[in-house]
């Protein structure tokens, strides 16, 4: 896995389409600024559900703009696996997202999963040197 970004708790409050301010988790990703509501991360973390991220927009404020992927804790425990709708698949280790959280640490790296190559479904067959095929018809 390759670095490509980080996460960082700044502290700052960013406001959602009704005007509420949310305290959020800041995730820059390959240039690109998105955000986690803590809220939210705090049930993602403990309940196994999926976790909005959210682009943060900066005009005078920040501001969460429109949905860009989902995040979800790993199979294993270990890990915050973050699926981006147009820019892939990233994943921060658990323990250091806790310490981003909670105050320990200033900044989290983010990494990038590579991508899996496609396997096909079906296997042809392998055929040794001399090997004839024998066909019937029923």
């Amino acid at each position: 896995m390759q670095k490509a970004g980080y996460l960082q708790r700044t502290g700052c409050r960013a406001f959602d389409r009704e005007g509420v301010a949310h305290e959020v988790i800041e995730l820059h990703i390959v240039g690109t600024r998105y955000a986690l509501r803590i809220h939210d991360l705090a049930q993602g973390i403990s309940g196994h559900v999926f976790v909005q991220v959210e682009s943060l927009v900066r005009d005078w404020n920040h501001y969460l703009g429109a949905t860009c992927g989902l995040a979800q804790v790993s199979a294993s425990g270990k890990a915050l696996n973050i699926e981006l709708f147009d820019a892939g698949n990233f994943t921060i280790s658990l323990s250091t997202l806790k310490s981003v959280m909670y105050g320990n640490m200033r900044k989290g790296v983010v990494a990038r999963i590579p991508d899996q190559p496609m396997q096909p479904v079906w296997k042809p067959r392998r055929q040794t040197m001399g090997q004839q095929n024998i066909s019937a018809r029923v």
